[in-house]
């Protein structure tokens, strides 16, 4: 295994040890999950380099659907929240406690995929009718 020194911002390092002590792993082995993690993702190619604060990432059911980066907030549910419920850009944000211009990059996002994200928001709710 080859060393290599890290120097992260204080406030970076803190959030990373408290996620390392939830998992019950060291904050090397952390870092190395995490780092391991975002590899895998770009050597699948799906992500949009339009968009770089959106990424996808595999559900319960291993299908990939695009996510703001960071977050565990699909592209999807905002879509939803502005086009169904009928929530504004801003509305948005202060809903989910997000920046406008997070908002802003899902739903331009959107746009550039919408035939994806329409199907994948139809497939739900067709799942969740058949449940009823």
């Amino acid at each position: 295994m080859a060393r290599y020194p890290l120097n992260l911002p204080q406030d970076l390092k803190k959030k990373a040890e408290l996620w390392a002590q939830k998992q019950g792993v060291s904050l090397n082995q952390f870092i190395m999950w995490a780092v391991a993690e975002k590899i895998g993702a770009l050597s699948q190619g799906l992500d949009d380099p339009e968009f770089p604060n959106i990424t996808y990432q595999r559900g319960a059911s291993g299908v990939p659907s695009p996510h703001l980066r960071g977050t565990g907030i699909r592209v999807q549910t905002l879509v939803i929240a502005k086009n169904t419920w009928e929530y504004s850009p801003a509305e948005i944000a202060e809903n989910y406690d997000l920046a406008e211009n997070q908002v802003a990059e899902a739903l331009e996002f959107y746009n550039a995929h919408q035939q994806e994200i329409d199907q994948a928001i139809a497939h739900e709710q067709a799942l969740e009718a058949g449940r009823a």
